[in-house]
């Protein structure tokens, strides 16, 4: 009866558990964030203008974005079903807005040609 109840309470123990990671991954991907944020800080400094500098702040953001994601909340760790099941439908949000932005330009295009002079 002894040998049963400490194999029942061997589940409980290990759920109290959870993931264990190192102290300096973390700490390594605040060193790239902080490195990240200054280059995005660095852009602004040099005056960049126009679609380079629009280019690079979307490429640190991102970046940044998908460090925290898959580190600080652990998506790097997950089931690859989780992952597509968070990451898909903002990704194809993004390609309606792309289609949208390709037919707003038709749109306002035609309008102009039909009605008259447009904007």
């Amino acid at each position: 009866m002894n040998h049963d109840m400490s194999a029942a309470a061997q589940p409980k123990a290990e759920a109290h558990e959870g993931q264990q990671h190192p102290i300096g991954l973390y700490l390594k991907i605040w060193g790239y964030l902080f490195v990240l944020s200054t280059l995005s800080y660095l852009v602004d400094y040099f005056h960049f203008h126009g679609i380079i500098r629009w280019s690079l702040i979307v490429v640190f953001m991102l970046l940044k974005a998908g460090l925290i994601v898959s580190i600080f909340m652990h998506m790097a760790w997950e089931r690859l079903s989780l992952i597509y099941a968070i990451l898909v439908p903002p990704l194809v949000l993004l390609v309606l807005v792309g289609i949208m932005s390709i037919e707003s330009d038709y749109v306002f295009w035609t309008r102009a040609i039909f009605f008259g002079g447009g904007a």
